[in-house]
């Protein structure tokens, strides 16, 4: 059965502005404006792609004064490649046991 909220993770990674954006900040907190820069985003873009990020879960904002930090939510990033793994698995598996077979067994 199929969980919405990973549908909507995985959707939400489908752009490369937000993928940039969340490797960006897998490792430290990043305020938006070097995140807009650096995915060579507008501002307004960045925000709106931000939002959908903290929607998903995929992120955390942190506020310090005037700015908002964000940073890779990494237990909700682990749990959308898990779900990744276990969606991949069976049909992997079945793609290298075909590929083994017209190779003649030979691994």
């Amino acid at each position: 059965m199929s969980d919405p909220a990973v549908e909507d993770a995985i959707r939400a990674l489908a752009h490369p502005g937000r993928r940039a954006m969340l490797r960006l900040v897998w490792d430290e907190e990043r305020p938006a404006t070097e995140l807009a820069d650096a995915a060579g985003l507008s501002p307004s873009a960045a925000s709106q792609h931000l939002k959908l990020l903290r929607d998903t879960g995929l992120i955390t904002v942190r506020v310090d004064a005037t700015r908002r930090l964000y940073r890779a939510d990494l237990t909700r990033v682990a749990e959308i490649a898990a779900f990744l793994d276990d969606f991949w698995a069976a049909p992997l598996d079945r793609l290298r046991a075909a590929a083994e077979k017209s190779r003649g067994g030979s691994s």
